[in-house]
């Protein structure tokens, strides 16, 4: 049941909701009539090259209104807001990216000109919001990667102005992404670890798959396919390394489930230690789930979640 007045930290994602709340820009902001800086066959490889980013665009968009009710009814409310303000940017960049298929006079690929698109979508809309999120930091990885390469090639061209303003959204998404996978590693069982690595693996075979049918595209628009698969992959390891999800380059051993780092530890022990839970102090007529919520505080509960 979602909570009518729910818990309201100030942490690093209410300070993202807010920066992106107001960093907030539209279609209408751009100026269309810009140079493209492409022959016409490039526009019709760049927009080629643009489908896997197009559709990544659509199915975090598609995605994120999936996944806010799953975080709501977890509590996670600062995290909710947040994603409220990440659907918004998908959708910006859903209607600008159309824009410039327009500009461009050139459609992107289909399902049946690139399968592969719709195994890379489903695999993002499969499982809980732990593994959504990876993805969509895996995809943001990816889509900063892309547009990079022409904000700083293309600065006054259309492209590379457009380039410019998406990835200032998409680092916003990487912190969210980075710290909420961060938080919420330490508290997962062990072999949801081994999905998260699979689901990495899986996600860059499908690109590098995509990629292979893009090799002539990529080089008419200066792009070395390979080069940049590598530096994606190399990317997104580090990404790994840093909220913890090590084990990509060998045999991976998790913590334990449940342990709490050496630093928390020490801090924990040090502290004075609670009183016993007691019944007495409280009063039913202020809340009838206080006897249910004294006892998921017990031991015995958390013991319980972890088998």
């Amino acid at each position: 049941m979602i909570k009518v007045y729910p818990q309201l930290e100030e942490d690093l994602l209410i300070r993202l909701f807010h920066k992106g709340v107001k960093s907030q820009w539209t279609a209408e902001d751009v100026n269309w009539d810009d140079p493209i800086q492409f022959t016409t066959h490039q526009s019709y490889a760049l927009a080629r090259m643009l489908t896997p980013v197009y559709l990544g665009e659509q199915s975090a968009m598609l995605g994120a209104s999936a996944i806010l009710p799953q975080m709501a009814q977890a509590g996670e409310t600062t995290a909710q807001l947040y994603l409220s303000s990440f659907l918004m940017d998908e959708a910006r960049h859903f209607e600008v990216l159309t824009r410039l298929y327009q500009r461009l006079q050139a459609d992107p690929l289909t399902i049946r000109q690139m399968p592969e698109m719709l195994r890379y979508h489903n695999r993002l809309r499969k499982g809980d919001r732990l593994d959504w999120v990876w993805g969509i930091l895996i995809s943001d990885i990816f889509a900063k990667n892309f547009y990079s390469i022409y904000a700083k090639s293309q600065p006054e061209a259309l492209f590379g102005k457009v380039s410019g303003r998406v990835m200032k959204d998409e680092s916003r998404h990487q912190a969210f992404a980075e710290h909420y996978l961060k938080t919420t590693l330490p508290t997962i069982p062990p072999e949801r670890y081994q999905v998260l690595l699979n689901m990495k693996d899986e996600l860059l075979a499908i690109m590098d798959s995509m990629y292979t049918r893009l090799r002539e595209d990529a080089e008419m628009i200066g792009i070395d396919g390979r080069k940049f698969l590598d530096r994606l992959r190399v990317d997104i390891e580090h990404k790994a390394r840093r909220i913890g999800l090590e084990g990509s380059d060998g045999p991976y051993v998790p913590k334990a489930y449940g342990t709490k780092p050496d630093a928390q530890r020490a801090a924990s022990s040090s502290r004075i230690p609670r009183p016993p839970l007691s019944f007495k102090a409280l009063s039913t007529s202020k809340c009838s789930s206080c006897y249910l919520a004294l006892l998921c505080r017990t031991p015995l509960f958390r013991r319980a979640q972890c088998v």
